[in-house]
């Protein structure tokens, strides 16, 4: 469960570098991100801006001393047009929040508001089909669309991907 104080928000370009150091840590140490080199504060900020500028949702969970526990955000699945309609999440947690529902707080606030940016069906590309991430996404509604089995190798291994969508409004 969430703690009590916990808070989500739009992000803002100041929170770019905290954004940055949660990316980092799960691109060095899991395999919810197929990079394999973090993305820079500037790259960050670049890609909050993008959001706003597009009317997508990138979102911020603040906890305790205001300090970020974790974020989320949704864009186009595809950049190809017939996609403007269909969009992916992306979730990550601060290591220190984890298990506290922090990812569970920010997917039901993205729902709502990638539903508002025009979004009808939201699809969740789990890297490494990690388990935690595949109960949250069920949980929240979403169904299994499909796994494509050893696509990428990232720490050590060949890794899957899964694939869940869930549909948005009417």
């Amino acid at each position: 469960m969430a703690a009590p104080d916990l808070a989500i928000y739009p992000a803002a370009p100041a929170d770019a570098s905290a954004v940055a150091a949660i990316y980092a840590h799960h691109v060095a140490h899991g395999t919810a991100s197929y990079d394999t080199e973090p993305r820079s504060v500037a790259a960050t900020a670049a890609l909050i801006a993008e959001h706003r500028e597009k009317g997508w949702p990138f979102l911020v969970a603040r906890g305790e001393a205001d300090t970020i526990a974790g974020y989320a955000y949704a864009s186009q699945f595809r950049p190809r047009a017939a996609y403007a309609w269909a969009c992916e999440d992306s979730i990550y947690v601060d290591p220190a929040q984890q298990g506290r529902g922090v990812g569970r707080a920010l997917l039901d606030a993205l729902l709502v508001d990638a539903e508002a940016a025009g979004f009808r069906t939201i699809v969740a590309v789990i890297g490494g089909g990690e388990p935690a991430s595949v109960a949250l996404h069920a949980a929240c509604g979403f169904v299994h669309a499909g796994r494509l089995a050893g696509m990428v190798w990232k720490h050590g291994r060949w890794r899957d991907t899964v694939y869940m969508r869930r549909t948005l409004g009417d």
